[in-house]
């Protein structure tokens, strides 16, 4: 009589859920903080000593996007809305804050490239470059927020008690951003035209998101800035520094809601996509 054979059936022991691989994210970002300042300090003191004006660059794009409008503005070409405070001081806080959302958008593929040589090289946390980008919008924003300063002083416009809700308001508009980047990031490390493609089309949603004038009150554009979901995270914000009436609060607080857990699964794609992105690179 034959014997039957036995039949074995192996299994990867090393399977990991996806609960566990969030608690690692959340763990590593944790414990990378220090080597995330470290990068960030290394990064700034870099860019700023090989650069002639240095800091004065963080200024330069949101100057020169709201100085455009303020001449347009003021020459009559265009006829906008009334805005509620001084138009310069409107349209200063709107081209500050978008630009620290753009960065916070392209940052986690920018970081990401730019590091592409140590990741080849050097196993460590790659949630300590996502950390390290954020150090760095933050320390890019603190001079920005003092030029506001500046035309606050000058128009005489004092903040309100609102503002107390500025720090987490700001927060998410910085985590909304990177949230953005992330899903964009593996692909944009394969194929550099993504990163082109992003750069132009934020261009694009620049004008449909009320940055430099408000929404109409009428027309296809009123419907399709009220949808945008940039617009809450952008207007909400420059209600409370310009102490103004307080716009999209519940839109804001389900964006909320939404993003941290596309976030955390952002951040473990993240996690386990760039170490094969950058072997297959490197190979």
């Amino acid at each position: 009589m034959t014997k039957e054979l036995e039949t074995k059936v192996y299994q990867r022991g090393n399977r990991l859920h996806l609960s566990q691989l969030v608690k690692e994210v959340i763990k590593d970002l944790a414990t990378s903080r220090f080597l995330a300042f470290q990068l960030a300090k290394r990064d700034i003191s870099s860019s700023y000593r090989q650069s002639f004006l240095g800091i004065i660059w963080a200024f330069i794009t949101p100057i020169s996007t709201a100085l455009v409008w303020i001449f347009i503005n003021s020459s009559g070409t265009v006829d906008l809305k009334d805005t509620g405070v001084p138009y310069p001081v409107f349209v200063f806080t709107g081209t500050l804050l978008w630009s620290i959302l753009t960065e916070s958008i392209n940052m986690p593929l920018s970081a990401t490239n730019g590091a592409k040589g140590l990741l080849s090289k050097i196993n460590f946390p790659k949630e300590a470059l996502i950390l390290s980008g954020i150090y760095k919008i933050l320390f890019n924003s603190i001079f920005k927020f003092l030029l506001l300063i500046f035309f606050f002083l000058y128009f005489q416009i004092i903040p309100g008690w609102n503002l107390v809700f500025f720090p987490f308001t700001f927060l998410f508009l910085m985590i909304f951003g990177v949230c953005l980047g992330l899903w964009i990031t593996p692909l944009g490390m394969l194929y550099n035209d993504v990163g082109k493609a992003i750069a132009m089309g934020l261009r694009f949603v620049m004008y449909v998101t009320p940055v430099v004038y408000t929404i109409p009150d009428s027309g296809i554009m009123k419907t399709i800035m009220e949808y945008n979901p940039l617009t809450p995270v952008l207007v909400l914000n420059r209600t409370i520094i310009l102490n103004q009436e307080l716009l999209f609060v519940d839109y804001f607080l389900w964006l909320v809601v939404i993003t941290l857990p596309i976030l955390l699964l952002a951040l473990v794609i993240y996690r386990i996509s760039i170490p094969v992105i950058v072997e297959r690179l490197s190979a």
